[in-house]
């Protein structure tokens, strides 16, 4: 027996499932089919691999040596798939990309079924993942292209920006600090914040700025739902900080939104891709008609 790329893929599974029931019925395989597939590698290296003896498999030392291996071969052999690809068939191909939930649902409908109807022949791949799961994603290769918000490793990436957008207070107008015309962070010491959750990089932005004006936000509620948590705050359940686009969406007879002095609270947004990587055609397609799409958003 040879290792082929389907040998190595099968392996790579397991080891990322930590379970040869839960790769067989992601590859739609049978399990003998996989745990075959992967004894023939131990055999033909003359070493074990996973360690099988827990509830969940687990690398041996030579395991994780082969495994980073295996996934650079499998990624070089996507990428030559992709080339040859890209010089049969200049419509066809496969994308994925990396969007946050709520950038994902508020920039991109439109521009993701325009791309869509205009090359039929790529096959798209959404996944939704917060901003920093972004940028690891396409950095590893998991991901062609992704958005991701705030400063980033210029360094390994490429990108353009597209969207710059100041915070704003939304607040109840029973709360004095709606009589405002703007508010700096420290006034907001005493106030109960709805959050976006863990993941989710304006919560992190937040978090910083609230603690470089001297307090930890006491926090209420938390919610990925911009509306949602407009409306808890048109509820007087607490207070909320959310990009100024988003405050424009809100009934102003239900709440205020103020101005925040502190001017580094801005919902910056970039694409990104990894620098010196090779881009299929449809990668490099997306990247144009993305960037034109959202010129003036």
């Amino acid at each position: 027996m040879e290792t082929d790329i389907k040998h190595l893929h099968y392996f790579l599974e397991v080891a990322v499932q930590k379970s040869f029931t839960k790769a067989a019925h992601h590859l739609y395989i049978t399990q003998p089919t996989i745990s075959k597939m992967v004894r023939d590698i131990e055999d033909e290296l003359g070493m074990t691999l996973l360690d099988r003896s827990g509830k969940e498999i687990e690398l041996t030392d030579a395991g994780k040596i082969v495994f980073e291996q295996s996934r650079e071969i499998v990624r070089s052999f996507d990428h030559l798939s992709d080339e040859l690809a890209d010089l049969t068939n200049a419509k066809k191909g496969k994308l994925t990309i990396g969007l946050p939930p709520m950038i994902g649902a508020y920039f991109f409908p439109a521009i993701l079924g325009k791309f869509r109807s205009d090359y039929p022949g790529i096959n798209l791949n959404i996944v939704e993942y917060g901003a920093r799961k972004v940028a690891n994603c396409v950095a590893e290769g998991q991901l062609d292209v992704g958005v991701t918000v705030g400063s980033f490793d210029r360094r390994v990436f490429d990108s353009f920006f597209f969207y710059d957008d100041p915070l704003r207070l939304v607040v109840n107008h029973s709360n004095p600090l709606s009589k405002k015309e703007s508010i700096r962070l420290r006034d907001l010491k005493k106030e109960s914040f709805i959050l976006f959750p863990d993941g989710f990089s304006l919560r992190g932005m937040i978090l910083k700025n609230c603690e470089r004006a001297g307090f930890q936000p006491r926090i209420f509620f938390e919610s990925s739902q911009w509306d949602f948590m407009i409306k808890l705050v048109s509820e007087g359940f607490g207070i909320a900080l959310l990009p100024e686009s988003m405050t424009k969406k809100a009934d102003q007879k239900s709440v205020a939104t103020l101005p925040i002095e502190e001017k580094d609270l801005t919902w910056r947004l970039s694409m990104i891709w990894k620098k010196n990587h090779y881009l299929s055609f449809a990668a490099r397609t997306w990247i144009s008609e993305s960037k034109e799409a959202l010129k003036g958003v």
